[in-house]
């Protein structure tokens, strides 16, 4: 519903559209007579929101009469727009110019008879005129920002509010107010928000809602009115000083801490936010290398340990840290706590148990390769830092290390020799520790590096350059090839090389540069003939004393093609050399072989000797020992074997070769003439004759040794007649051989049993 200031407009605005149009209808007229034209119309005007349905105008024609009727066509025609055969013009609904502003339509004149065109087509238009029906519109929700102390007239925001009413008239323009904070803000008419003070103080304040007002028809009292809410937020500047909480600080830190330590936290205030928060801190000079402080993300001073502190050394450090803001905005607001950017600060040092302190971080010593045990090698010290200076003992933990300390002194003497070309240097750790009247206390330890120096113990050693041959066709100083050296010390390698036996095929030149070319001196070789030449080239080297090594160059006898291409050569050692240590071992080796060939031959000859004498005494066999494979059967079933040679091998002391009873068992060693070592050639003849009768039975032998207390209880030297044995003797062994007394006692024969 519209106000009663609203409908009074609307009112005024009706009878001005109608005036407007009557003037144009007599002017229409007055220019139809005076240019004498058909049509007496161009535009038509109407309201919108207006009653219905209402007449808007008259088309007219000097053409038309009672047999003629208008006819339109276009947007709206014979719908919203209808003309009756007067020609009046009547709109049929109402109309709302900020849906369609105008309406193009075309009129004629026909004859209603005959349905021809009296009058041509003539296009005209319909436009609706606006009323204030609509109210201005805030399209968002505006929020601004502005940095705290900004100046006067400093822009916040714009806000802009539309009005969708006809903007050429004053229905469609809009004016701005504030409805609040005017005395802190100002808005122009075209939406700008502006400061109009240059104090405002976030600290203070850091949000304003500001209420705008937009209305339609500005300067006029009637009109559409609409309100938004502003959010303006205060920025934060740097504009209040960083303060100390307090005016001392005191801190405790033991002596052992590490480069880095957090000793501890200076808070201090700042009302600014952290972004803005901008501190930095200095301190005495005298402090400066042992402390610093930084700043933490609360922008609190944090101090940090620099380097170690000595309890024993001090045990307190006092000075002062000094707090400033290169961006702080002048004045601050706290302008009047300056006294409090600088604050006293206590280190109080707490004392700790601390191992033993060597003198130095790391300690290097040399030696040379030939020097003798118990040589000098250096010395290490490390003392005690705390007040109770305990006496300190030294240790090496290292079975390897070539070095043994003094554990009171520190002394070091070398235990071990050395080798610069196996070891170059030996590290190795040294561990102090202290001796408390408790017992021993903290440990440390230090690396010592013993660096081998070099001594010229190695002889050059000879190096040929490809392989080193002789044409039969090379004339006379031709280079054959080219030799150099090696050494395994570390002195400056300076070889002069020369033969150490002349040659008359042969010569060697020294390049002076480590290297010596063999030529021919003189020619005539043949392939065919003599295999190889031999050359014995010395080395010197440059050590201090020089050492010289001598080596057996071989030069094969080559047919050769052109360019020296080796096609045939007789077998020899091409190109190879053999030192003095490689001629002792090969003779060594060469020694052993024949030790161990002349050791084979001997026993082969022994047991040879063994078969001879037995059979020299085969004659004097008259005994068989027999043994049964089964119980029964009679002697068909029986082995006879020829058992005097066991005899013969008892009294004479012959070697009769007997099978032994198993091939696995040992058997004790005999001297010569004992069956035992009968039995071993016997052995040792089945075990490697492939021709020898399989020993694969069980042999028994009555023979019982020479060295036998009790003889022998075979029945081989015994007659058939038992009467003559006297057994009464096992009475007297006690009565484990009760039984035997029994069996071969006389009162036992005399039963007529024989056992």
């Amino acid at each position: 519903m519209r106000s009663s200031a609203g409908r009074q407009m609307m009112g005024l605005a009706r009878l001005l559209v109608l005036s407007v149009l009557t003037f144009t209808l007599c002017m229409a007229g007055a220019d139809l007579r005076r240019k004498k034209r058909d049509w007496e119309w161009k535009f038509f005007f109407v309201t919108e929101e207006a009653d219905f349905p209402q007449k808007i105008g008259k088309l007219s024609s000097n053409k038309s009469n009672a047999n003629t009727i208008y006819v339109i066509e276009g947007e709206g025609a014979n719908t919203i727009f209808e003309v009756n055969q007067h020609g009046d013009l009547n709109v049929n609904k109402k109309l709302d110019r900020e849906t369609k502003s105008e309406y193009k339509l075309k009129a004629q004149l026909i004859d209603k008879t005959t349905k021809e065109v009296v009058d041509g087509q003539e296009d005209f238009v319909i436009r609706v005129n606006d009323i204030n029906d609509n109210f201005p519109v805030f399209p968002t929700i505006y929020k601004g920002s502005v940095d705290e102390r900004s100046p006067k007239g400093t822009k916040v925001l714009t806000v802009t509010a539309t009005d969708a009413d006809d903007p050429t008239t004053g229905n469609g323009k809009v004016g701005y107010m504030l409805k609040n904070g005017t005395d802190l803000f100002d808005i122009d008419p075209q939406g700008v928000i502006r400061t109009k003070v240059d104090a405002l103080d976030r600290e203070k304040q850091n949000m304003y809602l500001i209420v705008v007002e937009a209305k339609d028809m500005p300067g006029f009292q009637a009109g559409n009115i609409a309100n938004t809410t502003v959010t303006i937020n205060v920025a934060d500047i740097n504009d209040n000083m960083a303060v100390f909480k307090t005016r001392h600080f005191t801190f405790d830190v033991k002596e052992d801490q590490q480069k880095d330590f957090e000793i501890g936290v200076m808070e201090i205030e700042d009302k600014d936010e952290e972004q803005n928060k901008d501190p930095s801190f200095t301190m005495d000079s005298g402090v400066s290398r042992i402390f610093e402080v930084v700043t933490n993300q609360r922008k609190d001073g944090v101090l940090i340990l620099k380097e170690a502190l000595d309890y024993e050394t001090k045990s307190k450090h006092t000075f002062v840290v000094y707090m400033r803001e290169d961006t702080l905005r002048s004045p601050a607001d706290n302008q009047g706590e300056a006294s409090r950017t600088q604050v006293e600060v206590v280190v109080n040092v707490l004392d700790v148990n601390e191992p033993p302190v060597f003198t130095q971080q790391m300690y290097n010593f040399s030696l040379r390769e030939d020097a003798r045990i118990g040589t000098r090698v250096g010395k290490v010290s490390a003392r005690d830092p705390d007040t109770a200076q305990y006496d300190i003992r030294y240790m090496i933990n290292d079975r390897n290390c070539p070095v043994v300390i003094d554990w009171k002194t520190g002394d070091m003497k070398l235990q071990k020799e050395l080798d610069r070309e196996h070891v170059r240097s030996h590290p190795f750790h040294v561990i102090a520790e202290e001796i408390t009247p408790e017992g021993l206390g903290l440990k440390s330890h230090v690396i010592v590096n013993l660096e081998v120096l070099d001594v010229n113990d190695n002889r050059p050693e000879l190096f040929i350059y490809k392989d080193l041959f002789v044409c039969e066709n090379d004339r006379p100083g031709t280079m054959i090839g080219m030799v150099s050296a090696t050494d395994r010390d570390d002195h400056k390698h300076a070889f002069s090389f020369s033969l150490a036996q002349p040659s008359a095929n042969f010569s060697l030149v020294d390049n002076k540069d480590n290297t010596a070319n063999i030529s021919v001196l003189q020619g005539g070789f043949e392939a065919d003939g003599l295999h190889h030449y031999m050359l014995m080239v010395m080395v010197v080297d440059g050590g201090s004393p020089q050492l010289s090594s001598n080596t057996t160059v071989f030069i094969p006898v080559c047919k050769c093609g052109e360019n020296r291409e080796s096609r045939y050569c007789r077998p020899a050692k091409v190109g190879a050399s053999v030192s003095f240590h490689a001629l002792i071992a090969i003779i060594l080796c060469i020694l052993t072989i024949l030790v161990i060939v002349i050791l084979i031959v001997l026993r082969k000859r022994y047991q040879k000797e063994a078969l001879v004498t037995l059979g020299k005494n085969s004659g004097e066999i008259h005994e068989q020992l027999v043994t049964y494979d089964e119980e029964g059967g009679g002697e068909m079933d029986t082995n006879g074997y020829d058992v005097s040679v066991l005899t013969s091998a008892r009294n004479d002391g012959s070697f009769v070769p007997i099978p032994a009873m198993y091939a696995v068992v040992k058997k004790p060693t005999a001297a010569r003439g004992d069956m035992a070592a009968m039995i071993d050639v016997k052995k040792d003849e089945a075990d490697h004759d492939r021709d020898g009768y399989p020993y694969d039975t069980l042999h028994i032998y009555g023979y019982e040794g020479p060295e036998s207390l009790a003889g022998s209880l075979s029945s081989l030297e015994t007659s058939s007649d038992d009467s003559n044995l006297d057994y009464d003797f096992l009475n007297d062994w006690g009565p484990r051989f009760k039984t035997l007394a029994q069996l071969y006692g006389v009162d036992s024969l005399d039963d007529g049993y024989l056992y």
